[in-house]
């Protein structure tokens, strides 16, 4: 018999029902993962087999949380092959049946970069960076056209108004068919290629369809056009379907995502029964109503009935600072004030950014008050050249139709093949109608290459196909390993000694790292399978779950988490809400709705902070505090006095400086140029403290290149860069 004891009366019910359809709507820290891992224990018990079961999350890490707690449940490690997210979920689908619909098993997943790297080849870079013409903006609109399901057919028909769109048309239709040719699929593809599978190959869909008898769908509120196409798909009217979501939460309609689906499904699906649990288990009601009143401003937020196991009545805090460095020092000093007077652990305790720029005074800063922090970032992480280009081997070797990656790593390491090389044989594999791959094994047909880079061209394909032919010998730590030595990637970069080649090897043995992680996860994980599950990867899948250390993340990657201690910072306009100028997807209601998810992953304690001034573009801008503090109602938040308490003496980023020169002797600039060297300790108005890694040049002509805080990597003419020069003991 299974318990339920752990749950409330309603959450008891939810878990417990398994007639139909059903839905559970209600709002933050009301318990929806715990009925979930619940739900699925009961499933298990009475006999349910767990390749039955479809568990749907917004991401790896989400299901692993709802799986720690069914193992709790269970009393032993439960397999669910069938739990992820809909990319994870629906790419493994898609490799097993890929021929049924044109593709091969080994076929390409390409992330935004890739795409862009796409769209950059064909539209060119001669088109201004705002024009909408230019290559960010025509994939934004792609990837926005095929979340909505619209391909260059339906908007031919339909979508045509001016000359303008008669040329993204060229471009849409262009990009669908090279990554066709390319055996590869964007994002979007994924769940496109899922439909028509479903759609088109019957035999396939009646084998899922019968398979998953039991689908479970958690943040239903982001749901899509195509996401909810699949659904309906493979769960029937009167099926066995549980949703769970809440309608202020919806934070992805950049992604095309939208919580009018939850209505949708109540209409679409038969007698659907829906539970609305009321305890709010993690926030305080000033934390949870303080955030509601600024989601509420929007006019379409839905009220629960909600009352607060957490009693406890500690308003929302306020921090003005005057620019980024002193919110960082006052956030800092805010941890340190914290963990002293309330025993908080730092991995009790996040910091919540709105864009990727501001993490870097946090960071910085952060060093310097000697904090431990992690930046929960993976995706940005394999966004470093250096670990895409190790990608970008194994996804040729995986799959030689993929022409972006390899033109990526056609001349890296440099082997002397140029851009008119690679012009000529990509205007030969047209002519011929065969791929770049192949082209390159044809080398010598190609006209007007001279004779040594061909035979370059030559040795690089050997080079390939000798690491195709491993694929399937080695594991995929062992190909990497044995690739990376044979290309002298992590020779080269110790030889060349940098600060950045030093960060680069760094990168590179964290992605080794990474490799022996997922080898001891998924044993025997084969390399199709790496790749897919790399490139699929959300910001908080790399996570770390045991860090004392405080986590930095962005607004987007806080969902389904929550921390004891919570600070949102940079609330000015045009940062949070994020102005429509720096991102022409960013909708003022949804900002909201993400300050809400914001705010409420805080379980004790919130503070918003906001900088008078911030180093933005090259330049200092000054802007207002972001609308939304002013929303907040006024019973639920207090500004903090920084003037007469122990919190008081927070220096703005002058004045630290200002007070170590004062105990630290320099000489003037008059004297740098004969007592600047290797390894001199120096001063800058703008960079601040810095330590010299290299001098070249005299006279006037003389320059150094400095690191400074953060590895923050400057080469500067000496003349001008106005540096103090530390005595050295």
């Amino acid at each position: 018999m299974v318990h339920f004891e752990q749950l409330n009366p309603i959450q008891k019910d939810a878990a417990a029902y398994n007639n139909g359809p059903h839905m559970v709507l209600s709002g933050p820290g009301t318990g929806k993962t715990s009925i979930i891992a619940h739900k699925l224990n009961a499933l298990l018990s009475q006999g349910a087999d767990p390749e039955s079961v479809l568990l749907i999350t917004t991401s790896f890490k989400s299901s692993q949380v709802i799986l720690e707690e069914l193992k709790q449940l269970a009393g032993r490690e439960v397999k669910m092959p069938w739990s992820g997210n809909f990319y994870t979920i629906f790419a493994k689908i898609l490799r097993a049946e890929a021929k049924s619909i044109g593709f091969t098993q080994y076929y390409s997943i390409y992330d935004t970069e890739d795409s862009l790297s796409l769209v950059t080849n064909i539209v060119g870079d001669t088109v201004q960076k705002d024009d909408a013409l230019s290559a960010p903006n025509v994939r934004k609109r792609i990837a926005n056209c095929k979340n909505l399901g619209i391909l260059p057919e339906k908007f031919s028909e339909s979508y045509v108004k001016d000359a303008s769109d008669e040329k993204f048309l060229e471009y849409f239709t262009t990009y669908q068919k090279k990554i066709v040719d390319n055996d590869a699929m964007d994002f979007e593809d994924i769940l496109l290629n899922t439909i028509t599978l479903f759609t088109n190959v019957k035999k396939v869909h009646q084998k899922y369809k019968k398979r998953f008898e039991y689908l479970i769908l958690d943040d239903f509120q982001d749901m899509n056009v195509l996401q909810y196409e699949i659904i309906k798909l493979l769960a029937s009217k009167t099926d066995k379907i549980s949703v769970l979501g809440d309608y202020n939460q919806s934070i992805l309609g950049y992604k095309g995502g939208s919580p009018a689906f939850i209505k949708s499904f109540q209409e679409d699906y038969s007698r659907v029964k829906i539970f609305k649990p009321e305890i709010n288990y993690r926030n305080n009601s000033s934390i949870h109503d303080g955030a509601l009143s600024v989601a509420a401003i929007n006019g379409d937020t839905v009220s629960y009935k909600t009352t607060f196991a957490n009693d406890d009545d500690s308003k929302i805090s306020l921090v003005k600072c005057s620019d980024e460095k002193d919110e960082a020092y006052q956030i800092a000093r805010f941890i340190k004030d914290e963990v002293y007077d309330n025993k908080y652990t730092l991995s009790e305790i996040a910091v919540i950014f709105r864009t990727p720029a501001q993490v870097r005074a946090l960071e910085d800063v952060f060093r310097i008050e000697k904090i431990p922090f992690v930046h929960i970032a993976g995706v940005e992480y394999y966004r470093k050249k250096e670990v895409k280009d190790i990608l970008a081997y194994l996804k040729v070797i995986n799959n030689q139709r993929d022409e972006e990656s390899l033109l990526r790593i056609m001349n890296f390491p440099q082997r002397g093949i140029g851009v008119t090389t690679v012009n000529r044989m990509l205007s030969f594999a047209s002519k011929q109608d065969i791929t770049l791959f192949d082209t390159m094994g044809r080398i010598f047909e190609v006209i007007d290459i001279k004779e040594r880079i061909q035979k370059n061209v030559k040795n690089f394909k050997i080079l390939l196909d000798k690491y195709i032919l491993l694929r399937e010998k080695l594991s995929v730590e062992e190909l990497t390993r044995a690739l990376i030595d044979e290309l002298e990637i992590m020779k080269s970069l110790k030889e060349e000694s940098s600060v950045e080649s030093l960060s680069k090897i760094d990168n590179i043995q964290e992605f080794f790292k990474c490799i022996s992680d997922y080898s001891a996860r998924f044993p025997g994980i084969k390399l199709e399978d790496f790749v897919e599950k790399l490139t699929l990867m959300m910001d908080t899948d790399l996570a770390p779950d045991n860090a004392n250390a405080v986590s930095l993340m962005t607004t987007h990657s806080v969902k389904g988490v929550e921390f004891p201690l919570v600070f949102v910072s940079g609330l000015e306009d045009e940062i949070f809400p994020l102005a429509k100028r720096f991102d022409n997807l960013s909708e003022e209601p949804e900002e909201r709705r993400l300050f809400y998810v914001c705010v409420t992953r805080g379980m004790k304690k919130v503070y918003l902070s906001h900088a008078r001034s911030r180093y933005r573009f090259g330049e200092v801008a000054y802007q207002s505090r972001s609308k939304f503090i002013d929303e907040v109602a006024p019973d639920f938040i207090y500004e903090e006095d920084l003037s007469g308490n122990k919190k008081a003496n927070r220096k703005t980023r002058k004045e630290i400086f200002k007070e170590y020169f004062e105990q630290t002797d320099y000489k003037d600039f008059s004297e740098i140029e004969s007592s600047l060297k290797m390894g001199s300790r120096v001063y800058h108005e703008k960079f601040g403290l810095g330590k010299v890694i290299q001098v070249s040049g005299s006279g006037e002509s003389q320059k150094v290149t400095v690191v400074f805080e953060g590895n923050n990597v400057k080469q500067l003419m000496l003349k001008f860069a106005k540096l103090k020069v530390l005595n050295t003991i």
